[in-house]
């Protein structure tokens, strides 16, 4: 019997030489590996500018916070998500407002997106599950749509005019949309670089934005770097300069800055990157020719003529017409013989958190929907043929027995 990780980090010699040597530098903590990769990420996504740090959870919350995002602001966040796109609305004071799910969909409603936005909607966070990219022109058609509606509280929130849009792209840095890559399609976008992730650093994170015409990017840029390492305005990196020791603190901001030891595997990761997100795509459409004929749906990653195109970050199917019981069995199956699945997304009304603060998973039936008979398979660029070939025979055979 096989043993089928769900998914494992990609690393090779490649990762531990850039951290040896990062080492041996004497430099281990953020400094020049840390804005290399930081310059690196902006010229792959073709974005403006792009700050590493701890998460892709700080990533969310220091972005709401130098929009301003406060007490008694609204920000819209999908149902179906991992807490992280939530929690850190409650985490600066301001409500998050749900969506569900368009029906037999894993993205919102975007039909619905527009009756949500209120004047205390900041901010709209989309997330791209699975490493597809959501539909961002819908979502700007719709916070446009209610731009008369708007009142700013702060001066870059006067700027845009509109709820911003926020992206979690915990999934999807690489795909692509209409010819933009993530990164380049939303206001400001997150990435994660958790273990799991299509791209690492073991743990850790960026935000990246768009050019804005009346945005100064270094100006923002500065803004980040106050609020990610305690409002000092000199990071360890400039202190080092000869007579440059003094510093004040703007503000008693937060710590969630990246290291270089950390981003030393992003670069790495980055040079890898392309042959990784192709050998994804050869799994993904494997698992699609071998399971057309089982009964279940899966996640379409890729369009036709290319308009969008996911990183393939997750493999997910549904047990057409079956329900929690089944699908349950069926996990437990798969892992008798080895498989390691998991499920994305138990929606967050179902969670006691959410509960208690008075969300109800009756008022989101299509994320039900989505949930109740849903296994995500194992996928991962180390996969090899043989691996693939035994996760769709246990696939096949769980779903014969169960």
């Amino acid at each position: 019997m096989m043993k089928i990780p769900f998914s494992p980090p990609d690393i090779g010699e490649d990762e531990i030489n850039e951290v040896a040597d990062t080492l041996k530098s004497g430099w281990i903590t953020t400094g020049p590996k840390t804005k290399k990769f930081e310059n690196q990420i902006t010229s792959y996504c073709m974005s403006d500018r792009t700050v590493c740090l701890d998460s892709c959870t700080s990533a969310l919350e220091m972005t709401l916070r130098m929009l301003g995002v406060k007490r008694g602001d609204e920000v819209i966040v999908p149902a179906y998500t991992y807490t992280a796109t939530a929690s850190v609305v409650f985490h600066v004071g301001a409500r998050p407002v749900m969506i569900d799910c368009a029906p037999n969909t894993i993205q919102i409603d975007y039909d619905r997106l527009p009756y949500l936005i209120n004047s205390n909607t900041k901010a709209v966070i989309p997330v791209d599950v699975g490493g597809v990219p959501c539909d961002y022109d819908r979502v700007f058609e719709a916070v446009n749509s209610k731009k008369s509606l708007f009142t700013p509280n702060t001066p870059i929130q006067e700027i845009f005019g509109r709820a911003v849009v926020l992206a979690d792209a915990a999934h999807s840095f690489g795909a692509k949309r209409n010819f933009l890559k993530s990164g380049a399609m939303a206001d400001f976008t997150a990435f994660s670089f958790h273990a799991v992730k299509n791209l690492t650093t073991g743990e850790g994170g960026a935000v990246t934005w768009r050019k804005h015409p009346d945005l100064d990017s270094d100006e923002l840029y500065r803004r980040f770097m106050l609020l990610t390492l305690h409002g000092q305005t000199k990071d360890a990196l400039s202190k080092t300069q000869l007579g440059s020791w003094e510093y004040d603190i703007a503000g008693p901001y937060f710590k969630c800055n990246m290291t270089d030891i950390t981003a030393s595997i992003g670069l790495a990761q980055l040079k890898r990157f392309p042959a990784m997100l192709k050998r994804r795509r050869k799994l993904i459409e494997y698992y699609n020719r071998e399971l057309n004929d089982c009964g279940v749906s899966v996640l379409q990653h890729y369009s036709d003529k290319e308009k969008f195109y996911s990183s393939g970050h997750l493999y997910l199917t549904k047990l057409m017409w079956q329900e929690e019981d089944y699908r349950n069995e069926v996990i437990n199956r798969l892992a008798e013989m080895g498989v390691s699945a998991n499920v994305h997304y138990k929606p967050l009304p179902m969670l006691t958190a959410y509960k208690h603060l008075g969300y109800d998973i009756n008022e989101f039936p299509n994320a039900y929907d989505m949930y109740k008979n849903e296994i995500t398979l194992p996928l991962y660029s180390k996969m090899t043929d043989e691996e693939a070939q035994y996760v769709v025979a246990c696939y096949k055979k769980a779903l014969e027995d169960s």
